[in-house]
This record gives C-alpha cells, sequence and structure tokens, in this order.
C-alpha cells in the first residue's frame, strides 16, 4: 500500500494512495488508525477508490462505524475524491457530508487543495 506522511499547514497528514486495499469494514480503518498513530498523524486522507460502494449506502452503517473509529481515536479523517454519483443517490448521504463538513471529525473534499484551505482556518494551524 502506498502511503505518503507530509506536513500541510502544521498537521501532520497521512494521504493513502488509491491502490491499497480497498475499505469494506471498520477493521479496515483500524488498520488505517494504526498507520496512522504510528506515524504520529493528525489527518488521515483516503481516496474514494478505497472506499467499499457500501460505505456509500448508509443501511450498512459502514461509513458510521469507520467514521466514529476516526473519531474515537481523535484522527480527522479526509474522504478526498469525487462522491457525486453517490450523493445524488441518495438524501440521507447528501446530508451527512454536509453535516461532517460542518465540524472537526470527517470532511469530504475533492481536493488536496481543498484540504490544504480548511487546514490554514482550522485552530492549531
Amino acid at each position: 500500500m502506498s502511503e505518503t506522511i507530509s506536513t500541510i499547514h502544521g498537521f501532520r497528514v497521512l494521504l493513502n494512495g488509491s491502490d491499497g486495499e480497498v475499505i469494506k469494514d471498520e477493521r479496515g480503518a483500524v488498520d488505517l488508525i494504526g498507520d496512522a498513530l504510528g506515524q504520529h498523524a493528525q489527518v488521515v486522507i483516503v481516496p474514494t477508490e478505497r472506499l467499499d460502494d457500501g460505505f456509500f449506502q448508509l443501511r450498512t452503517r459502514i461509513a458510521g462505524d469507520i467514521m466514529q473509529k476516526f473519531t474515537m481515536y481523535r484522527l480527522l479523517l479526509v474522504i478526498l475524491g469525487d462522491i457525486s454519483r453517490h450523493v445524488t443517490a441518495s438524501s440521507a448521504l447528501r446530508d451527512l457530508v454536509h453535516e461532517s463538513n460542518q465540524g472537526d471529525h470527517v470532511w469530504f473534499l475533492s481536493s488536496l487543495e481543498e484540504l490544504g484551505e480548511r487546514l490554514a482556518q482550522r485552530p492549531g494551524a
């Protein structure tokens, strides 16, 4: 699995490559959290390609389970990429994305530039 550590506006960021194992359950999230903690990361970026489609179907509870794990470990989870087809198909997901993007634990973003802008405004930057 390709991953990169970098610093963006004072935050240590673990960027997971799109070529790694697909995350389809809470166990996959725990593996990412372990990697992040081992590298002292504060932010974990997961490309949308790495997430099983079940993540975007809220009835599966996969998204909730994964998001809760990251929140428990006080890591910012960033889902990076285009999720428009999923959001178009589900008003519940659209609401979750909107709510999450208002908070400090999980962000759904389309680009690294957008992440940089958000982190620049976050306390501690």
